[in-house]
């Protein structure tokens, strides 16, 4: 049992608002998983740059020194804003392979990488983990965040969700996948590069490999109703939107609502009860087997049912 939420925002005047909405969303569905807790939040994008999010255990021995480090590696310039046990990098874009290589030489984490997102998560309480990264504070077009209670691995920093495993993409899951075992190890082969364990990372990885491969979004989640095995709910982030897709089965617990204003997803309605204009937005309970996704770039939703 796990909580899930996320929020995609229509209305512009709400972005300086996102931080604070997601982070009370989350701290709502504490008691569905007190074990870790973690946000992606998209926005933020600058011209020419990309983003690294990552974190160490002794971020004041580990962060020491990096930006000048990582400026050599990156052959450009490297900025670092530090909040706890994570930083920010603005690199240089194209360099994040470079980045990333030097990074792991340093036994330094990677939580996220893209030009818009940023991934904080750790182990403890939500209320916790978002006041140690002042996640309220935040701003952003869109984001999702999840509240783990562990059943299929350790309970570590990288256990925890979201899940990065491509450009600007991350996922959250509620449920357990059979099949992440062969999975993994046919995603490693294909060059998708997989950290930990976790079966929630292998159906991040398996939706980046679709849309490396020329899949959107929607096709990708629709392939992984007939790929993954056992029984889920997904959303998944993107620079551009979220999408949501629960097994066949849907045996754990999905509600969204959506307004002029935004779109909104929780494991539970107590997640939503607080969001402006709740009493007046169309509320419903997602269908098993049904992709649903957002974009700020294409039409402002969209559903399909796998046949």
């Amino acid at each position: 049992m796990c909580g899930i939420v996320g929020l995609f925002l229509k209305d512009k005047s709400l972005e300086p608002k996102l931080g604070e909405m997601l982070t009370a969303m989350l701290i709502t569905m504490t008691d569905r998983g007190p074990d870790s807790a973690g946000i992606a939040i998209y926005g933020g994008e600058s011209s020419g740059r990309t983003k690294m999010t990552v974190q160490s255990d002794t971020p004041d021995t580990a962060f020491a020194g990096l930006e000048t480090v990582l400026s050599d590696a990156a052959g450009g310039s490297v900025s670092m804003t530090t909040k706890s046990t994570h930083a920010i990098l603005d690199i240089p874009a194209g360099s994040t392979a470079k980045v990333r290589a030097a990074l792991d030489n340093l036994n330094i984490r990677v939580m996220s990488r893209g030009d818009s997102l940023e991934i904080y998560k750790e182990v403890g309480l939500p209320k916790k983990v978002a006041a140690q990264f002042d996640l309220a504070a935040m701003s952003g077009t869109h984001g999702i965040g999840h509240t783990r209670m562990a059943t299929e691995s350790a309970v570590t920093t990288m256990g925890a969700h979201p899940f990065n495993t491509g450009d600007d993409q991350c996922l959250v899951h509620n449920g357990s996948l059979s099949n992440h075992n062969s999975l993994r190890r046919k995603l490693r082969r294909e060059g998708i590069h997989i950290e930990t364990e976790n079966d929630t990372e292998v159906g991040a990885a398996y939706l980046t490999w679709q849309m490396q491969n020329g899949a959107t979004l929607g096709e990708a989640l629709t392939s992984s109703l007939d790929d993954l095995d056992g029984f889920f709910t997904f959303v998944v982030g993107t620079k551009d939107g979220f999408g949501v897709v629960r097994d066949p089965i849907a045996c754990k617990p999905a509600v969204m609502a959506e307004t002029d204003q935004y779109v909104a997803f929780g494991s539970e309605y107590r997640a939503l009860v607080d969001l402006p204009g709740i009493e007046n937005a169309r509320v419903w309970e997602p269908e098993p087997a049904t992709v649903y996704f957002w974009s700020h770039n294409d039409t402002p939703s969209a559903t399909e049912k796998a046949a």
